[in-house]
Protein backbone atom coordinates (compact mmCIF):
# COMPACT_ATOMS: atom_id res chain seq x y z
CA UNK A 1 0.00 0.00 0.00
CA UNK A 2 1.64 3.19 -1.19
CA UNK A 3 -0.44 5.99 0.22
CA UNK A 4 0.45 7.42 3.60
CA UNK A 5 -1.07 5.60 6.48
CA UNK A 6 -4.29 4.90 4.61
CA UNK A 7 -5.36 2.62 7.42
CA UNK A 8 -4.79 5.50 9.80
CA UNK A 9 -6.79 7.86 7.63
CA UNK A 10 -9.78 5.56 7.76
CA UNK A 11 -9.29 4.94 11.47
CA UNK A 12 -9.66 8.69 11.94
CA UNK A 13 -13.21 8.48 10.63
CA UNK A 14 -13.86 5.62 13.05
CA UNK A 15 -12.47 7.64 15.92
CA UNK A 16 -14.82 10.50 15.18
CA UNK A 17 -17.83 8.19 15.28
CA UNK A 18 -16.90 6.96 18.75
CA UNK A 19 -17.49 10.27 20.49
CA UNK A 20 -20.03 13.03 20.69
CA UNK A 21 -20.24 14.88 17.41
CA UNK A 22 -19.53 18.59 17.20
CA UNK A 23 -21.24 20.65 14.52
CA UNK A 24 -18.81 22.30 12.08
CA UNK A 25 -16.11 19.78 13.06
CA UNK A 26 -17.78 16.37 12.59
CA UNK A 27 -20.49 15.11 10.27
CA UNK A 28 -23.77 15.70 12.09
CA UNK A 29 -26.09 15.47 9.07
CA UNK A 30 -26.63 12.41 6.89
CA UNK A 31 -27.69 14.13 3.68
CA UNK A 32 -27.45 17.45 1.87
CA UNK A 33 -29.61 19.58 -0.41
CA UNK A 34 -28.13 21.03 -3.59
CA UNK A 35 -29.40 24.05 -5.51
CA UNK A 36 -27.88 23.90 -8.99
CA UNK A 37 -26.84 26.31 -11.74
CA UNK A 38 -27.16 29.50 -9.74
CA UNK A 39 -25.87 32.57 -11.60
CA UNK A 40 -23.59 34.56 -9.31
CA UNK A 41 -21.67 36.75 -11.79
CA UNK A 42 -20.97 37.53 -15.45
CA UNK A 43 -17.70 38.60 -16.99
CA UNK A 44 -15.65 38.50 -20.17
CA UNK A 45 -14.07 35.24 -21.27
CA UNK A 46 -10.73 34.75 -23.00
CA UNK A 47 -11.92 31.44 -24.44
CA UNK A 48 -13.98 32.72 -27.34
CA UNK A 49 -15.11 29.92 -29.61
CA UNK A 50 -14.19 27.14 -27.18
CA UNK A 51 -16.81 25.00 -25.41
CA UNK A 52 -16.26 26.04 -21.81
CA UNK A 53 -17.94 25.33 -18.47
CA UNK A 54 -18.76 29.02 -17.98
CA UNK A 55 -21.08 29.19 -20.99
CA UNK A 56 -20.91 30.11 -24.66
CA UNK A 57 -19.96 33.50 -26.04
CA UNK A 58 -17.66 36.31 -24.99
CA UNK A 59 -19.56 37.12 -21.76
CA UNK A 60 -19.94 33.90 -19.81
CA UNK A 61 -22.41 33.28 -17.06
CA UNK A 62 -20.56 32.17 -13.96
CA UNK A 63 -22.57 29.59 -12.05
CA UNK A 64 -22.41 27.62 -8.83
CA UNK A 65 -24.08 24.90 -6.81
CA UNK A 66 -25.07 25.66 -3.23
CA UNK A 67 -24.95 22.77 -0.75
CA UNK A 68 -26.71 22.87 2.61
CA UNK A 69 -27.50 20.28 5.31
CA UNK A 70 -30.85 18.57 4.79
CA UNK A 71 -33.40 19.36 7.47
CA UNK A 72 -31.21 22.01 9.11
CA UNK A 73 -33.14 24.56 11.19
CA UNK A 74 -30.18 26.87 11.75
CA UNK A 75 -30.43 30.11 9.74
CA UNK A 76 -27.16 31.78 10.71
CA UNK A 77 -24.55 29.42 9.28
CA UNK A 78 -20.95 29.89 8.14
CA UNK A 79 -20.37 29.92 4.39
CA UNK A 80 -17.58 28.04 2.59
CA UNK A 81 -16.78 28.99 -0.99
CA UNK A 82 -15.01 26.08 -2.66
CA UNK A 83 -13.07 26.17 -5.93
CA UNK A 84 -12.19 23.25 -8.17
CA UNK A 85 -8.85 22.36 -9.76
CA UNK A 86 -7.85 22.34 -13.43
CA UNK A 87 -4.76 24.46 -14.27
CA UNK A 88 -7.08 27.30 -15.37
CA UNK A 89 -8.10 25.53 -18.58
CA UNK A 90 -11.30 23.61 -19.43
CA UNK A 91 -11.41 19.95 -18.50
CA UNK A 92 -9.73 17.60 -21.04
CA UNK A 93 -8.50 20.72 -22.90
CA UNK A 94 -6.13 21.03 -19.94
CA UNK A 95 -4.76 17.55 -20.62
CA UNK A 96 -6.33 16.19 -17.43
CA UNK A 97 -9.47 14.26 -16.45
CA UNK A 98 -10.36 16.88 -13.80
CA UNK A 99 -11.01 20.59 -14.04
CA UNK A 100 -14.65 21.47 -13.44
CA UNK A 101 -16.96 22.17 -10.55
CA UNK A 102 -18.56 18.79 -11.35
CA UNK A 103 -15.40 16.81 -10.53
CA UNK A 104 -16.16 13.89 -8.21
CA UNK A 105 -13.68 14.98 -5.55
CA UNK A 106 -15.04 18.54 -5.64
CA UNK A 107 -18.57 17.29 -5.07
CA UNK A 108 -17.41 15.07 -2.20
CA UNK A 109 -15.59 17.97 -0.55
CA UNK A 110 -18.71 20.12 -0.72
CA UNK A 111 -20.91 17.31 0.61
CA UNK A 112 -18.48 16.75 3.48
CA UNK A 113 -18.57 20.41 4.45
CA UNK A 114 -22.38 20.54 4.26
CA UNK A 115 -22.76 17.39 6.39
CA UNK A 116 -20.78 19.25 9.06
CA UNK A 117 -23.32 22.08 9.03
CA UNK A 118 -21.80 24.59 6.59
CA UNK A 119 -23.45 26.23 3.62
CA UNK A 120 -21.13 25.58 0.67
CA UNK A 121 -20.89 27.39 -2.67
CA UNK A 122 -19.18 25.29 -5.33
CA UNK A 123 -18.24 27.98 -7.84
CA UNK A 124 -16.81 27.96 -11.33
CA UNK A 125 -14.47 30.75 -12.37
CA UNK A 126 -13.14 32.07 -15.66
CA UNK A 127 -10.67 29.84 -17.40
CA UNK A 128 -8.12 30.53 -20.06
CA UNK A 129 -4.46 31.20 -20.70
CA UNK A 130 -2.00 30.20 -23.38
CA UNK A 131 0.40 27.43 -22.31
CA UNK A 132 1.71 27.33 -25.89
CA UNK A 133 3.05 30.89 -25.89
CA UNK A 134 6.50 31.00 -27.45
CA UNK A 135 8.45 32.03 -24.36
CA UNK A 136 8.37 31.24 -20.67
CA UNK A 137 7.82 34.93 -19.91
CA UNK A 138 4.69 35.02 -22.07
CA UNK A 139 3.38 31.77 -20.58
CA UNK A 140 3.97 33.07 -17.07
CA UNK A 141 2.16 36.33 -17.83
CA UNK A 142 -0.77 34.45 -19.32
CA UNK A 143 -1.06 32.14 -16.31
CA UNK A 144 -0.79 35.04 -13.85
CA UNK A 145 -3.73 36.76 -15.53
CA UNK A 146 -5.77 33.56 -15.23
CA UNK A 147 -5.11 33.37 -11.48
CA UNK A 148 -5.96 37.06 -11.16
CA UNK A 149 -9.29 36.62 -12.98
CA UNK A 150 -10.06 33.71 -10.64
CA UNK A 151 -9.49 35.97 -7.63
CA UNK A 152 -11.82 38.58 -9.15
CA UNK A 153 -14.53 35.96 -9.72
CA UNK A 154 -14.25 34.52 -6.22
CA UNK A 155 -14.61 38.02 -4.76
CA UNK A 156 -17.72 38.52 -6.86
CA UNK A 157 -19.11 35.31 -5.35
CA UNK A 158 -18.46 36.55 -1.80
CA UNK A 159 -20.17 39.84 -2.59
CA UNK A 160 -23.09 37.97 -4.18
CA UNK A 161 -23.85 36.32 -0.85
CA UNK A 162 -23.52 39.54 1.11
CA UNK A 163 -25.85 41.22 -1.38
CA UNK A 164 -28.34 38.38 -0.96
CA UNK A 165 -28.08 38.78 2.81
CA UNK A 166 -28.86 42.49 2.56
CA UNK A 167 -31.47 42.55 -0.21
CA UNK A 168 -33.07 39.10 -0.34
CA UNK A 169 -33.72 38.35 3.34
CA UNK A 170 -30.62 36.13 3.60
CA UNK A 171 -32.17 33.41 1.46
CA UNK A 172 -29.19 31.08 2.03
CA UNK A 173 -29.29 31.35 5.84
CA UNK A 174 -25.66 32.39 6.29
CA UNK A 175 -23.61 34.43 8.76
CA UNK A 176 -21.70 36.97 6.70
CA UNK A 177 -19.11 37.37 9.47
CA UNK A 178 -18.02 33.77 8.91
CA UNK A 179 -16.97 33.27 5.27
CA UNK A 180 -14.28 30.70 4.47
CA UNK A 181 -12.40 29.89 1.24
CA UNK A 182 -11.36 26.39 0.18
CA UNK A 183 -9.60 25.43 -3.04
CA UNK A 184 -8.15 22.35 -4.76
CA UNK A 185 -5.12 22.78 -7.00
CA UNK A 186 -5.66 25.96 -9.02
CA UNK A 187 -8.51 26.74 -6.64
CA UNK A 188 -5.93 26.74 -3.84
CA UNK A 189 -3.93 29.33 -5.79
CA UNK A 190 -7.01 31.52 -5.95
CA UNK A 191 -7.68 31.13 -2.21
CA UNK A 192 -4.13 32.12 -1.22
CA UNK A 193 -4.00 35.00 -3.69
CA UNK A 194 -7.38 36.22 -2.51
CA UNK A 195 -6.15 36.32 1.08
CA UNK A 196 -2.90 38.16 0.37
CA UNK A 197 -3.05 40.46 -2.69
CA UNK A 198 -4.28 43.88 -1.60
CA UNK A 199 -1.72 46.40 -2.89
CA UNK A 200 -0.70 47.58 -6.35
CA UNK A 201 2.97 47.20 -5.40
CA UNK A 202 2.45 43.46 -4.80
CA UNK A 203 1.56 42.82 -8.43
CA UNK A 204 4.24 45.15 -9.74
CA UNK A 205 7.26 43.44 -8.23
CA UNK A 206 10.17 43.15 -10.71
CA UNK A 207 9.28 39.52 -11.44
CA UNK A 208 5.80 40.66 -12.51
CA UNK A 209 7.13 43.18 -15.05
CA UNK A 210 8.02 42.80 -18.71
CA UNK A 211 11.59 44.11 -18.78
CA UNK A 212 12.21 43.63 -22.49
CA UNK A 213 12.90 47.36 -22.54
CA UNK A 214 14.60 48.08 -19.19
CA UNK A 215 13.79 51.75 -19.61
CA UNK A 216 10.10 51.06 -20.07
CA UNK A 217 8.96 48.23 -17.76
CA UNK A 218 5.46 46.98 -18.52
CA UNK A 219 3.21 45.51 -15.81
CA UNK A 220 2.07 42.00 -16.67
CA UNK A 221 -1.01 42.64 -14.52
CA UNK A 222 -2.24 46.07 -15.59
CA UNK A 223 -5.20 47.12 -13.45
CA UNK A 224 -6.08 49.79 -16.02
CA UNK A 225 -6.80 46.94 -18.44
CA UNK A 226 -8.05 43.94 -16.44
CA UNK A 227 -9.33 45.72 -13.32
CA UNK A 228 -8.14 45.66 -9.73
CA UNK A 229 -7.86 42.61 -7.49
CA UNK A 230 -11.41 43.18 -6.21
CA UNK A 231 -12.73 42.93 -9.76
CA UNK A 232 -13.55 46.58 -10.39
CA UNK A 233 -12.42 48.99 -13.09
CA UNK A 234 -10.16 48.26 -16.02
CA UNK A 235 -11.19 48.30 -19.65
CA UNK A 236 -15.01 48.02 -19.74
CA UNK A 237 -14.66 45.77 -22.78
CA UNK A 238 -12.54 43.31 -20.77
CA UNK A 239 -13.89 43.45 -17.23
CA UNK A 240 -17.33 43.86 -15.71
CA UNK A 241 -18.03 45.09 -12.19
CA UNK A 242 -20.15 42.72 -10.12
CA UNK A 243 -22.04 43.49 -6.90
CA UNK A 244 -20.32 46.76 -6.09
CA UNK A 245 -20.92 48.20 -2.66
CA UNK A 246 -20.61 44.95 -0.71
CA UNK A 247 -17.65 43.66 1.28
CA UNK A 248 -15.55 40.77 0.01
CA UNK A 249 -13.77 40.10 3.33
CA UNK A 250 -13.17 36.46 4.26
CA UNK A 251 -12.01 34.89 7.52
CA UNK A 252 -10.00 31.71 6.84
CA UNK A 253 -8.59 29.85 3.81
CA UNK A 254 -7.56 26.32 2.85
CA UNK A 255 -5.15 25.50 0.04
CA UNK A 256 -4.99 21.94 -1.31
CA UNK A 257 -1.81 21.76 -3.36
CA UNK A 258 -1.90 25.46 -4.22
CA UNK A 259 0.71 28.19 -3.99
CA UNK A 260 1.36 31.90 -3.87
CA UNK A 261 2.98 34.21 -6.40
CA UNK A 262 5.42 35.72 -3.92
CA UNK A 263 6.01 35.26 -0.20
CA UNK A 264 6.14 39.04 0.25
CA UNK A 265 2.38 39.06 -0.32
CA UNK A 266 2.01 37.52 3.13
CA UNK A 267 1.76 40.19 5.83
CA UNK A 268 0.89 40.33 9.49
CA UNK A 269 -2.87 40.53 9.88
CA UNK A 270 -3.72 38.28 6.94
CA UNK A 271 -6.47 35.75 7.63
CA UNK A 272 -5.53 32.35 9.11
CA UNK A 273 -4.36 29.77 6.57
CA UNK A 274 -4.25 25.98 6.40
CA UNK A 275 -2.73 23.78 3.70
CA UNK A 276 -2.43 20.19 2.57
CA UNK A 277 0.28 19.50 -0.01
CA UNK A 278 2.35 16.61 -1.37
CA UNK A 279 6.06 17.27 -0.70
CA UNK A 280 7.07 15.86 -4.10
CA UNK A 281 4.25 17.52 -6.08
CA UNK A 282 5.56 17.79 -9.68
CA UNK A 283 3.13 20.57 -10.63
CA UNK A 284 3.53 23.13 -7.84
CA UNK A 285 6.54 23.04 -5.57
CA UNK A 286 6.14 22.27 -1.87
CA UNK A 287 8.66 24.97 -0.85
CA UNK A 288 9.66 27.65 -3.39
CA UNK A 289 10.42 26.91 -7.01
CA UNK A 290 8.68 26.16 -10.29
CA UNK A 291 5.16 25.69 -11.58
CA UNK A 292 5.03 23.10 -14.34
CA UNK A 293 2.37 21.88 -16.74
CA UNK A 294 2.44 18.43 -18.28
CA UNK A 295 3.81 18.39 -21.83
CA UNK A 296 4.75 22.08 -21.51
CA UNK A 297 7.33 22.10 -18.75
CA UNK A 298 8.14 25.04 -16.52
CA UNK A 299 5.64 27.87 -16.82
CA UNK A 300 6.88 30.21 -14.12
CA UNK A 301 9.45 30.19 -11.35
CA UNK A 302 9.94 31.46 -7.83
CA UNK A 303 6.49 30.62 -6.51
CA UNK A 304 5.89 29.22 -3.03
CA UNK A 305 3.89 26.20 -1.98
CA UNK A 306 2.28 25.01 1.24
CA UNK A 307 5.45 24.53 3.29
CA UNK A 308 6.88 28.02 2.81
CA UNK A 309 3.47 29.70 2.94
CA UNK A 310 2.55 28.12 6.26
CA UNK A 311 6.04 28.72 7.69
CA UNK A 312 5.65 32.45 7.10
CA UNK A 313 1.96 32.63 8.06
CA UNK A 314 2.79 31.00 11.40
CA UNK A 315 5.82 33.25 11.95
CA UNK A 316 3.76 36.39 11.30
CA UNK A 317 1.31 35.37 14.02
CA UNK A 318 -1.57 35.03 11.57
CA UNK A 319 -2.24 31.48 12.76
CA UNK A 320 -1.90 32.12 16.49
CA UNK A 321 -5.56 31.21 16.91
CA UNK A 322 -4.61 27.67 15.84
CA UNK A 323 -1.20 27.44 17.43
CA UNK A 324 -2.55 28.42 20.85
CA UNK A 325 -5.41 25.92 20.73
CA UNK A 326 -3.46 22.84 21.76
CA UNK A 327 -4.90 20.62 19.04
CA UNK A 328 -4.51 16.98 19.96
CA UNK A 329 -6.92 15.30 17.60
CA UNK A 330 -6.01 12.32 15.38
CA UNK A 331 -5.78 14.49 12.25
CA UNK A 332 -3.31 16.86 13.84
CA UNK A 333 -1.34 13.89 15.14
CA UNK A 334 -1.35 12.41 11.63
CA UNK A 335 -0.05 15.69 10.20
CA UNK A 336 2.70 15.82 12.81
CA UNK A 337 3.77 12.25 12.04
CA UNK A 338 3.76 12.92 8.30
CA UNK A 339 5.75 16.13 8.78
CA UNK A 340 8.50 14.19 10.49
CA UNK A 341 8.58 11.78 7.57
CA UNK A 342 8.72 14.71 5.11
CA UNK A 343 11.67 16.31 6.92
CA UNK A 344 14.75 15.76 4.80
CA UNK A 345 12.84 14.91 1.63
CA UNK A 346 13.79 16.78 -1.55
CA UNK A 347 10.94 18.48 -3.39
CA UNK A 348 10.55 18.88 -7.13
CA UNK A 349 12.61 22.08 -7.11
CA UNK A 350 15.54 20.39 -5.38
CA UNK A 351 14.95 21.97 -1.95
CA UNK A 352 15.40 19.84 1.16
CA UNK A 353 12.31 20.02 3.38
CA UNK A 354 13.00 21.37 6.85
CA UNK A 355 11.43 20.94 10.28
CA UNK A 356 7.70 20.27 10.71
CA UNK A 357 5.33 23.21 10.24
CA UNK A 358 2.05 23.65 12.10
CA UNK A 359 -1.26 23.79 10.20
CA UNK A 360 0.21 21.94 7.22
CA UNK A 361 -0.59 18.31 6.43
CA UNK A 362 2.00 16.81 4.07
CA UNK A 363 0.48 13.95 2.11
CA UNK A 364 3.17 11.34 1.47
CA UNK A 365 2.09 8.44 -0.71
CA UNK A 366 5.28 6.77 -1.83
CA UNK A 367 4.68 7.95 -5.39
CA UNK A 368 7.39 10.48 -6.32
CA UNK A 369 5.00 12.22 -8.74
CA UNK A 370 1.95 12.51 -6.49
CA UNK A 371 0.05 15.76 -6.94
CA UNK A 372 -3.55 15.38 -5.75
CA UNK A 373 -4.28 12.06 -3.98
CA UNK A 374 -7.79 13.31 -3.15
CA UNK A 375 -8.78 13.21 -6.85
CA UNK A 376 -10.52 10.41 -8.69
CA UNK A 377 -12.49 10.06 -11.90
CA UNK A 378 -14.29 7.46 -13.98
CA UNK A 379 -12.15 6.79 -17.04
CA UNK A 380 -15.17 5.63 -19.08
CA UNK A 381 -17.08 8.82 -18.32
CA UNK A 382 -13.96 10.86 -19.12
CA UNK A 383 -13.51 9.24 -22.52
CA UNK A 384 -17.10 8.61 -23.64
CA UNK A 385 -19.03 11.52 -22.13
CA UNK A 386 -16.88 14.44 -21.01
CA UNK A 387 -14.45 14.54 -23.97
CA UNK A 388 -17.20 14.78 -26.66
CA UNK A 389 -19.16 17.23 -24.46
CA UNK A 390 -16.23 19.69 -24.59
CA UNK A 391 -15.63 19.18 -28.30
CA UNK A 392 -12.76 16.69 -28.12
CA UNK A 393 -12.20 13.13 -29.29
CA UNK A 394 -12.16 9.90 -27.34
CA UNK A 395 -8.43 9.67 -28.01
CA UNK A 396 -7.95 13.03 -26.29
CA UNK A 397 -10.03 11.76 -23.39
CA UNK A 398 -7.81 8.68 -23.12
CA UNK A 399 -4.70 10.90 -23.16
CA UNK A 400 -6.17 13.03 -20.35
CA UNK A 401 -6.83 9.91 -18.28
CA UNK A 402 -3.27 8.69 -18.84
CA UNK A 403 -1.89 12.09 -17.84
CA UNK A 404 -3.99 11.98 -14.69
CA UNK A 405 -2.66 8.66 -13.50
CA UNK A 406 0.97 9.76 -13.94
CA UNK A 407 0.50 11.98 -10.88
CA UNK A 408 -2.07 9.73 -9.19
CA UNK A 409 -1.11 6.22 -10.33
CA UNK A 410 -3.19 4.26 -7.83
CA UNK A 411 -6.20 6.53 -8.17
CA UNK A 412 -9.36 5.00 -6.76
CA UNK A 413 -12.45 5.99 -4.81
CA UNK A 414 -11.26 4.61 -1.46
CA UNK A 415 -7.95 6.43 -1.67
CA UNK A 416 -9.66 9.71 -2.60
CA UNK A 417 -12.16 9.41 0.22
CA UNK A 418 -9.39 8.75 2.74
CA UNK A 419 -7.55 11.93 1.79
CA UNK A 420 -10.75 13.98 1.57
CA UNK A 421 -11.73 12.79 5.05
CA UNK A 422 -8.32 13.75 6.41
CA UNK A 423 -8.44 17.16 4.73
CA UNK A 424 -11.88 17.90 6.15
CA UNK A 425 -10.95 16.58 9.60
CA UNK A 426 -7.76 18.61 9.64
CA UNK A 427 -9.23 21.85 8.29
CA UNK A 428 -12.77 22.06 9.67
CA UNK A 429 -11.75 22.26 13.34
CA UNK A 430 -9.37 25.08 12.40
CA UNK A 431 -11.95 26.90 10.30
CA UNK A 432 -14.48 26.57 13.11
CA UNK A 433 -11.99 27.95 15.63
CA UNK A 434 -10.94 30.85 13.37
CA UNK A 435 -14.55 31.93 12.90
CA UNK A 436 -15.54 31.55 16.57
CA UNK A 437 -17.76 28.52 16.03
CA UNK A 438 -15.81 26.58 18.66
CA UNK A 439 -13.63 27.95 21.42
CA UNK A 440 -11.15 25.10 21.99
CA UNK A 441 -9.94 21.85 20.58
CA UNK A 442 -12.65 19.24 20.42
CA UNK A 443 -12.83 15.54 19.69
CA UNK A 444 -10.65 13.27 21.72
CA UNK A 445 -8.50 15.82 23.58
CA UNK A 446 -9.22 14.30 26.97
CA UNK A 447 -9.27 10.78 25.60
CA UNK A 448 -5.89 11.15 23.93
CA UNK A 449 -4.41 12.51 27.12
CA UNK A 450 -5.67 9.44 28.97
CA UNK A 451 -3.30 7.19 27.00
CA UNK A 452 0.43 7.31 27.75
CA UNK A 453 3.40 5.57 26.09
CA UNK A 454 6.96 5.27 27.43
CA UNK A 455 9.79 5.36 26.73
CA UNK A 456 9.46 7.77 23.78
CA UNK A 457 11.47 7.42 21.59
CA UNK A 458 11.42 3.65 22.12
CA UNK A 459 13.84 0.94 21.12
CA UNK A 460 12.82 -2.66 21.77
CA UNK A 461 10.39 -2.10 24.64
CA UNK A 462 7.23 -0.02 24.96
CA UNK A 463 4.66 0.34 27.73
CA UNK A 464 1.18 1.68 27.01
CA UNK A 465 -1.02 2.74 29.94
CA UNK A 466 -4.55 4.04 30.33
CA UNK A 467 -5.67 6.21 33.22
CA UNK A 468 -9.34 5.40 33.29
CA UNK A 469 -10.32 2.92 30.62
CA UNK A 470 -9.55 -0.62 29.55
CA UNK A 471 -7.16 -1.28 26.68
CA UNK A 472 -8.71 -3.93 24.45
CA UNK A 473 -6.09 -4.12 21.73
CA UNK A 474 -3.20 -2.32 20.02
CA UNK A 475 -2.11 -2.11 16.39
CA UNK A 476 1.13 -0.50 15.22
CA UNK A 477 1.35 0.68 11.60
CA UNK A 478 4.22 1.97 9.50
CA UNK A 479 3.73 5.38 7.86
CA UNK A 480 3.00 3.58 4.60
CA UNK A 481 0.02 1.80 6.14
CA UNK A 482 1.58 -1.64 6.72
CA UNK A 483 0.55 -3.42 9.90
CA UNK A 484 3.78 -4.00 11.85
CA UNK A 485 2.46 -5.42 15.14
CA UNK A 486 -0.89 -6.36 16.64
CA UNK A 487 -2.02 -7.32 20.15
CA UNK A 488 -5.59 -8.32 20.88
CA UNK A 489 -7.52 -9.34 24.00
CA UNK A 490 -5.37 -7.17 26.26
CA UNK A 491 -8.26 -6.34 28.61
CA UNK A 492 -6.10 -4.34 30.99
CA UNK A 493 -5.06 -0.77 31.77
CA UNK A 494 -1.43 -1.63 31.02
CA UNK A 495 0.22 -3.28 28.03
CA UNK A 496 3.94 -4.07 28.09
CA UNK A 497 5.60 -4.83 24.76
CA UNK A 498 9.02 -6.24 25.64
CA UNK A 499 10.20 -7.37 22.19
CA UNK A 500 9.13 -4.94 19.49
CA UNK A 501 11.74 -6.04 16.98
CA UNK A 502 10.80 -3.17 14.67
CA UNK A 503 13.19 -1.24 12.41
CA UNK A 504 14.02 2.33 13.40
CA UNK A 505 11.50 4.82 12.06
CA UNK A 506 8.15 6.48 12.63
CA UNK A 507 5.03 4.47 13.43
CA UNK A 508 1.38 5.07 14.31
CA UNK A 509 0.00 3.29 17.37
CA UNK A 510 -3.78 2.69 17.41
CA UNK A 511 -5.00 1.83 20.90
CA UNK A 512 -8.51 0.37 21.08
CA UNK A 513 -10.36 1.11 24.32
CA UNK A 514 -13.88 0.74 25.62
CA UNK A 515 -14.53 4.33 24.57
CA UNK A 516 -13.00 4.24 21.11
CA UNK A 517 -9.66 4.32 19.35
CA UNK A 518 -6.75 6.68 20.06
CA UNK A 519 -3.95 7.18 17.54
CA UNK A 520 -0.50 8.32 18.61
CA UNK A 521 2.84 8.72 16.90
CA UNK A 522 5.74 6.49 17.94
CA UNK A 523 9.41 6.95 17.09
CA UNK A 524 11.65 3.88 17.32
CA UNK A 525 15.38 4.47 17.47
Amino acid sequence: MKQIITCLLFSMAIIGSSFSQTRYVDEVFTSVDVDSNILYSTNFSVLAGTPIPTGAGPIPALEMEVYSPSGDTETNRPLIIHMHTGTFLPIIHNGNPTGSRFDAATSLMCEGYAKRGYVVANIEYRLGWNPMDSTQALRAASLMKAVYRGIQDCKAAVRYFRKDYATNSNSYGIDTSKIILSGQGSGGWIALGYATVDKLAEIQLPKFLDLTDPNNPVALLDTAVIGDWDGFGGNPALNMDNHAGYSDDVHCVLSMGGGIGDLSWLEAGDVPMVAVHCPTDPVATYTTGDVSVQQIGIVTTDISGGYDVLTKANALGNNDVFNNAGFNDPYTQGAQAASLVAQGMVDIGGTTVGAPVDNLFPYITGNPYESSPWDYWDSTVTVDIIAPAVGLTSAEGIAAHQNGITTNPDMNVMKAMAFIDSTLGFFCRRAALATGLITADVNNLDLNNSISMFPVPASNMLTITSNDQQINGVEIFTVTGKLALSKSNVNSNVLELTELNLPAGIYVVNTNTNNGMISKKLIIQ
